[in-house]
Formats: structure tokens, sequence, C-alpha cells
């Protein structure tokens, strides 16, 4: 199973390293210098990673044939793409990869069918599920301890305990404008807690 592992970003220096945009929890393992990678656009690869560093908190690469900055401009946008076993998981308990959480069918603890993960947004602060509903709308669910509450694998389904707003706040919306003075409309309710480990690749 071929999974995208990060985005090559902008040259640094003179001396063929790149910038990475990070798309794994595992990035020692699978960007460490050594491995080979396939790519999109398939032309511009495989790549093999000669060294890796981290600088300013972003990591920085360099490929084996690449060693000027005009090289390294050429692979931007590129993506890199890690051949891994689909029965492989991850070394912690709890984190999962991306490909075992899509499709998975989203219910509250109530049983409430709330729809179907089609995508995994992974964002600075925390991940999020893009979750399809059955009328064919989207709505996010953050993954935190505090809202997903379960992931059965064998059930193909992930349990969700939403704040009031999460997952009904089209409704609520609508209800505000049809009414501004009603004082009870809820405007949105901003949600924390901690990521739970998760792992694309």
């Amino acid at each position: 199973m071929q999974l995208v592992v990060a985005r090559i970003g902008r040259a640094h220096g003179i001396k063929g390293e790149v910038t990475v945009e990070v798309r794994t929890d595992e990035p020692e393992l699978r960007l460490a210098p050594g491995a080979v990678l396939a790519t999109e656009p398939a032309a511009t690869g495989p790549l093999t990673i000669e060294t890796g560093r981290v600088h300013s908190g972003r990591l920085l690469l360099r490929f084996e044939g690449v060693s000027d900055r005009t090289g390294a401009e050429a692979l931007r946008n590129t993506l890199l793409i890690a051949e891994i076993d689909p029965e492989e998981l991850p070394e912690e308990e709890d984190e999962y990869y991306d490909h075992q959480l899509m499709d998975l069918d989203v219910v509250t603890k109530d049983g409430e069918e709330v729809g179907r993960i089609t995508e995994i947004s992974h964002l600075p602060s925390q991940d999020l599920f893009i979750v399809e509903r059955p009328d064919g709308s989207e709505v996010m669910i953050p993954f935190v301890e505090s809202i997903v509450i379960e992931i059965d694998l064998e059930e193909q389904r992930a349990v969700i305990d939403p704040p009031p707003g999460l997952i009904d706040d089209r409704a609520e919306i609508v209800s505000s404008k049809e009414d501004p003075s009603d004082d009870d409309s809820v405007e949105g309710d901003s949600v924390d807690g901690d990521s739970v480990k998760d792992s694309d690749a």
C-alpha cells in the first residue's frame, strides 16, 4: 500500500536541500536517510534520501543526485510516497494510520448515525475527521480524546461524544438568523483537548 508521507517545499540554501511538509507521525522512520520513496508526479522519482536535519522547526532533506538549488527547486510540490504493509500497525497503542480510519462509520455514543469518514485533515493544532453526512453535506470532527471516545476497527466505526453545536451547527445558525434576538441561540463552542495519537504513515 502506498501512502503520502510528505510534500516537498522550497529549496533551502544552495546545496540541494529542500524543506518538506511532513504528513506522517513517524518521520524518523519514513523519512530517514537511505529511504527510497516514490513520487507524484511519478517521473520525478524515485528519490533516495541522502541526509535529513531539523532547522528552525522545519525538516530539511537532501536527495541523492540533487546537489544544487536549481535541482532542489525542480522538486517543489512533489509528493513523497512510502510503500507500507497494509497489515502494519503503529508502534504506540491508540495510534492509527489514515488508511485504517478512512471509510469508518461515525456514530454518537447514543447510536445516532453521523456519517462516514472520507478524509483526515492534519492541522498544526490537531487532526480532523472530514465526515460525509447521509444528506451529502460534510461535518468536521476534531480527533481528540474528549470527542472521539472509541475507534473500533473490527466493527469499522468511530464512536463520538460531540459537544453541543458540533454536528448540528447548521441548524443553530439558521435559527439564529431567523431570530437574532433569541438569546438562547448557540453561536458555537470551542473544542479543547489533547489530540489522540494518530499516524498517517
